[in-house]
């Protein structure tokens, strides 16, 4: 499988600026309702480990084309998780793709999901969209920034 440049291509595959020691860290926030919400803050490298293109219907480049990546979720330089993210192509001239990802860690899973713009912006923030185990019922998002061309730093500002 060939390795995809994720600066140039999708900046989703998630990885975070894994600062040495860096504590997961949580705050209280108050909302337009009174309510308060709790902020967690995770940071995360993600390098990659697959990638693949797939070409459906006519040949090249056209809509329904996805590109499929798999990361290894790394903090304080030790592997926690797993991410995995589709995109698929939904428009062309200029390319758009939604792209639909999982992060599996220690504690659950967080699913997130973002419609991108190429060429790619210096980084992106991806939609908390759901979770499960620790992060059930969980919102936010994660804001990526390319670290190379295999390596991404990602922070996760999670609400509950």
């Amino acid at each position: 499988m060939r390795k995809i440049n994720l600066r140039s291509l999708i900046p989703v595959g998630v990885a975070a600026a894994v600062l040495a020691g860096a504590p997961l860290a949580s705050a209280s926030a108050g909302s337009m309702h009174g309510t308060h919400q709790r902020a967690e803050i995770i940071q995360l490298v993600a390098k990659q480990t697959q990638s693949q293109t797939i070409d459906v219907g006519k040949k090249g480049h056209s809509l329904g084309d996805q590109l499929v990546i798999a990361e290894d979720l790394y903090r304080n330089g030790k592997k926690i998780g797993d991410h995995a993210v589709v995109c698929t192509y939904v428009h062309t001239s200029p390319d758009e793709l939604q792209c639909l990802g999982t992060f599996a860690l220690p504690q659950g899973q967080i699913t997130g999901q973002a419609l991108l713009h190429l060429p790619a912006t210096s980084s992106v923030d991806v939609a908390i969209t759901g979770g499960s185990g620790a992060y059930s019922g969980t919102g936010g998002y994660v804001h990526t920034v390319p670290a190379g061309t295999t390596e991404r730093h990602a922070t996760f500002h999670i609400t509950r």
